[in-house]
């Protein structure tokens, strides 16, 4: 949905609202317009934010993504549709995206403003995301695990299960990134035991930018 210029000049002023609602998974959702991107966040956390959504924006810059072939991308977290966003317009990727999204009222706030503004092929799964992967027998070359309830990654996807289930769902040269939060001294901590003790043990190779307020956790460092 096309937004009138004056909101979206008002945006860089202050961030205007387009839409409050609350769902079973996020009982206080809000969607604004901010520095003229959609922005949708709860409370303590931001869920999309256009290209200005820093956690993933930097790291496909750091990783030269733009070099990459993605021809298939999973997302996991589907929120706003901020990853494909960025990798259409900012990275110059022409890939086919699959999203995965649980909560409804999200699903129905990208529907309705953001997949309509992209050229790419997006197929979108109304689905949790640990049955979803479970049952998938494609292969991608890129996973974004995106995945918070407010500022928490609910513990079902944090199991060796699950990043197996991950991997093989990896492309011969298939790429995971996992955004996990490393803001508080608490947060960084359980993260970095995480990264040492659960997700190396998948993914032997693997290494990690530190993102200020995230970490993102990559299967394979190079």
């Amino acid at each position: 949905m096309k937004q009138p210029a004056w909101k979206k000049w008002l945006s860089y002023l202050c961030e205007y609202p387009i839409e409050k609602g609350s769902s079973e998974l996020n009982p206080d959702l809000q969607l604004g317009l901010k520095k003229g991107r959609y922005c949708l966040s709860t409370p303590n956390a931001i869920y999309s934010y256009g290209d200005l959504y820093d956690n993933f924006s930097k790291t496909f810059q750091k990783i030269n993504i733009q070099e990459k072939d993605l021809n298939e991308v999973l997302v996991l977290g589907f929120g706003l549709g901020s990853i494909p966003f960025m990798l259409e317009n900012n990275f110059n990727q022409k890939s086919r995206f699959t999203g995965v999204e649980a909560d409804e009222l999200i699903a129905c706030w990208a529907a309705q403003y953001v997949i309509p503004k992209m050229k790419s092929s997006i197929q979108m799964h109304l689905n949790d995301a640990l049955s979803f992967v479970e049952l998938c027998e494609e292969k991608f070359d890129l996973i974004a695990m995106d995945i918070f309830v407010d500022n928490t990654i609910p513990k079902k996807f944090e199991t060796v299960e699950f990043l197996e289930s991950l991997k093989s769902l990896l492309n011969k040269n298939g790429i995971l990134l996992y955004n996990r939060l490393a803001f508080r001294e608490e947060d960084r901590l359980q993260t970095e035991h995480y990264f040492n003790t659960v997700f190396k043990s998948i993914f032997p190779n693997a290494g990690y930018l530190d993102l200020g307020g995230n970490w993102m956790l990559l299967s394979n460092k190079a």
